[in-house]
């Protein structure tokens, strides 16, 4: 990231991307509001195919990331994940560990977007270690996290419980997990989003205004 042959300072290139570094304050509050009702939309583009949920959260959250850089990507994910729950909460309570998981999955992407990498397909390549760094950190590692401490201290009855530790052992986490990711389906919900993520990859290149350059 240069200008005139100056590296930018990395304060600068750690709130922005490339996309809005060099424009102005106000196109910058333009795009980060943008990808912030990009957020917003996407807590309403939700479907079902048998017991499978999928959603646009994570394609989402990622774009935020790349489009605007890791620090803004991040509260604008945050802000439109918030501002989806305000303006319909389908009936649920709002559970912040679900913000903060589609935030810091933007915060990861902005910061692994801008790794120096000049050779070809080295975009698709940083778009593949986005995707296993949200899915370890972002979809186990917060939000998995947050359902199950969730559910153990709230959601489920003491029979519920029982019930867990006498086919699971102490290990309830782990079960949980693999249950939600493959039983209750959000690993194919992750895989869904992903592939929606590289095919927009030529989509990105072509838009001459957004300047991504994802090789």
């Amino acid at each position: 990231m240069k200008k005139e042959g100056v590296l930018q300072p990395l304060w600068k290139r750690l709130l922005f991307s490339e996309v809005i570094l060099e424009k102005s304050r106000s196109q910058k509050l333009a795009w980060i509001a943008v990808t912030a009702a990009l957020c917003v939309l996407a807590n309403f583009a939700e479907f079902k195919f048998a017991d499978i949920q999928f959603s646009l959260t994570i394609f989402a959250s990622v774009l935020a990331g790349i489009i605007v850089g890791p620090v803004f990507g991040f509260v604008a994910s945050m802000l439109g994940d918030f501002l989806g729950f305000v303006v319909n909460s389908w009936g649920f309570m709002y559970m912040p560990w679900v913000g903060l998981s589609c935030a810091c999955m933007a915060l990861i992407a902005g910061f692994v977007i801008n790794i120096p990498m000049e050779f070809k397909g080295s975009g698709y390549l940083k778009l593949a270690v986005i995707c296993v760094l949200v899915l370890l950190v972002c979809s186990v590692g917060i939000n998995t996290t947050g359902f199950y401490f969730y559910y153990t201290r709230v959601g489920f009855t003491s029979k519920a419980l029982a019930l867990v530790e006498e086919h699971f052992g102490e290990n309830g986490f782990f079960a949980y997990a693999l249950v939600r990711l493959f039983f209750m389906g959000q690993i194919w919900n992750s895989l869904f989003n992903y592939v929606l993520l590289f095919l927009a990859v030529p989509l990105l290149n072509a838009a001459k205004p957004l300047k991504i350059r994802i090789r």
